[in-house]
């Protein structure tokens, strides 16, 4: 048998000033959002945005504002979405610990819903149709959940399930209270909902696409990836394996993919001769 991997225990905290402590979670929050910015300019350069003119027009006042907008529809977004979806009775009971962001807890799909109502925000005060918005944004978005999976793997938070202990690259997280070798699920996200269906979406969307169509595909592409990694990730240890043995994240999963399609088989219906994004 291989020698196992063992986590390194990074420290979380990346640089400490006195009483401040600046931490790496922190940073790729804001490598996230960084990234963002710079693909969103370079995103004005694609059709049809680079062509719009007027009150239609495309700047990069746009990109900052939905970089702000994004940003508070992440954190309330995404710390609502945990408190609903994984701990609804716990947060119940104790409903002022919903604004005890340091403690921790933060779900993607409630970010996901927290970005789409600012989205509709921004779209409705720029008199913008909101899937040439969502069409906008959707390729720009998966390296900063990649950045996100780099803070999770620097953490040692939410590792994956026991491997097999010749998997080479199997490893040991101490914190999870066991020596057997683990998926490092973290990576495995960070290559498939990061990096992979980053660069599918940025290639997809540099071509005149039917509108909705981009925003089907990160639905869907989201959605299939998550789902897969779920199988390698280690479920919520207060929540388990739910129905027909699937995870919570993957029952959250279902609807991204069917909403996907859904949204796919309308822009080819409604938008049949039309190539807008």
């Amino acid at each position: 048998m291989p020698p196992m991997l063992m986590y390194p225990h990074i420290d979380p905290v990346a640089l400490q000033i006195g009483p401040l402590a600046i931490h790496w979670y922190g940073i790729t929050y804001l490598v996230a959002f960084g990234l963002f910015m710079f693909l969103g300019t370079r995103r004005l350069r694609h059709e049809p945005y680079a062509s719009m003119k007027g009150d239609q027009a495309w700047t990069r006042k746009d990109v900052e504002d939905i970089l702000f907008l994004g940003v508070m529809g992440v954190v309330v977004g995404g710390r609502i979405g945990y408190c609903l979806f994984y701990k609804p009775g716990y947060y119940l009971s104790h409903p002022l610990e919903i604004f005890f962001v340091w403690q921790g807890g933060m779900s993607f799909h409630g970010g996901m819903l927290g970005v789409i109502g600012a989205m509709l925000w921004f779209a409705h005060s720029r008199k913008k149709p909101w899937l040439e918005v969502t069409d906008f944004i959707a390729p720009c978005v998966p390296t900063g959940l990649a950045a996100g999976r780099i803070g999770n793997f620097i953490n040692g938070e939410l590792w994956g399930r026991f491997s097999n202990p010749d998997l080479p690259w199997g490893m040991v997280f101490p914190q999870s209270n066991s020596m057997m070798p683990r998926h490092p699920s973290q990576i495995y996200q960070f290559l498939m909902e990061g990096l992979l269906l980053f660069v599918l979406l940025w290639l997809y969307a540099r071509k005149p696409r039917k509108l909705g169509e981009v925003s089907a595909a990160f639905l869907m592409g989201y959605g299939i990836f998550r789902f897969i990694a779920e199988y390698f990730r280690e479920p919520d240890d207060f929540l388990g394996i739910l129905s027909f043995g699937m995870s919570m994240g993957q029952w959250l999963c279902l609807p991204m993919i069917i909403a996907g399609a859904a949204m796919w088989g309308w822009a080819h219906s409604k938008n049949r001769d039309t190539a807008v994004a």
